[in-house]
């Protein structure tokens, strides 16, 4: 094939392709921006990609030196730059905590108000129980934390005195986060362990306020967790959702195939809990650091723990593109 008619009969092709690439966009469709590419425009670039690619070689090898090898050249390099790059680590993130978090979240609403109301039961069951069982607090907090409720004092006390801040919230992260994890995990045992957990820690909590009113140390209960309970307590409910969301595609994946409806769940469940993992970071901070701090004000105690909650629920029922969640960026 000599120059002129390789240039006839092939620079349609190159110019086509530089078109498509012009018009190909920088980043995932955004609220008012322009469309992001179709499936099957991107395929029809990548198999013209794949034609200049055989040009370019062809140029390099008979015409070296030409402008048609010239403009092989930069398009190559350009179609390479465009279709093989990557999306960064911060831009993934982003996609996840506006897109993908919320989306998951929104679907397991559901859930997560049953295991709040398991949750809440159970508490009230624990508060009535230990109203009227003085002898539950020597199970649920042992010997020497009533002996201090007796004298006017909480058990908490000792993360302020006994041990340092580091070692105290890494403990404290530790401890949450394998509650978490159980709940999630758990719930392939068709949503027995989440459950399970829902109502231990509604009895356990509720049993605490229970014995701390008959000692009237509630007040000193209560501002102690206001910097970190309700949100706390929140993820715990959302992590048990998680679960409760496998164990029901383990027991009712309803019309779909099992596989299908376990892998949904499973990509819903593992989102909302990666969502979550930080926030136990920053409560176990909070828990160790500022809840024993006497010298905290209660007030601000009690804005720390709103601010902290209405911020989870901010990113978590933030509004999201339909589509979008499924897609990486």
């Amino acid at each position: 094939m000599d120059y002129a008619r390789f240039l006839r009969q092939r620079r349609p092709l190159w110019d086509e392709f530089a078109r498509r690439l012009a018009r190909l966009p920088d980043a995932p469709a955004r609220r008012g921006g322009p469309p992001a590419s179709s499936y099957a425009e991107v395929e029809e670039l990548a198999f013209a990609y794949r034609q200049v690619l055989h040009d370019h070689a062809l140029a390099a090898n008979r015409f070296p030196g030409t402008g048609a090898a010239r403009q092989l050249s930069t398009l190559a390099l350009a179609g390479t730059r465009r279709l093989t790059r990557r999306s960064s680590p911060w831009r993934g993130l982003r996609h996840f905590v506006r897109h993908s978090f919320p989306a998951a979240f929104h679907r397991q609403l559901g859930l997560l108000a049953v295991a709040t109301l398991v949750f809440g039961a159970a508490c009230v069951l624990g508060l009535a129980v230990a109203m009227v069982q003085p002898g539950l607090g020597s199970l649920l907090l042992g010997r020497r934390a009533l002996a201090g409720l007796e004298e006017g004092r909480l058990w908490t006390e000792s993360l302020t005195t006994t041990v340092p801040p580091a070692v105290a919230s890494s403990g404290i992260a530790t401890n949450n986060l394998g509650v978490a994890l159980a709940a999630w995990s758990g719930g392939l045992l068709a949503g027995s362990v989440p459950l399970y957990l829902l109502v231990l820690n509604g009895l356990m909590l509720g049993g605490v306020i229970g014995i701390t009113l008959r000692y009237s140390m509630a007040s000193e209960l209560l501002s102690f967790v206001a910097a970190h309970g309700p949100l706390e307590i929140t993820l715990i409910l959302v992590a048990s959702a998680a679960g409760l969301s496998l164990g029901r595609a383990v027991v009712a994946a309803g019309d779909r195939p099992r596989a299908e409806a376990m892998r949904q769940a499973g990509s819903d469940s593992l989102q909302v809990l990666l969502g979550c993992l930080p926030w136990f970071v920053v409560l176990a901070l909070v828990e160790a650091r500022i809840s024993p701090d006497p010298s905290v004000p209660v007030a601000l105690k009690v804005a720390l723990g709103l601010g902290l909650e209405l911020l989870f629920f901010g990113v978590a029922l933030a509004p999201f593109r339909a589509g979008e969640d499924a897609d990486a960026p």
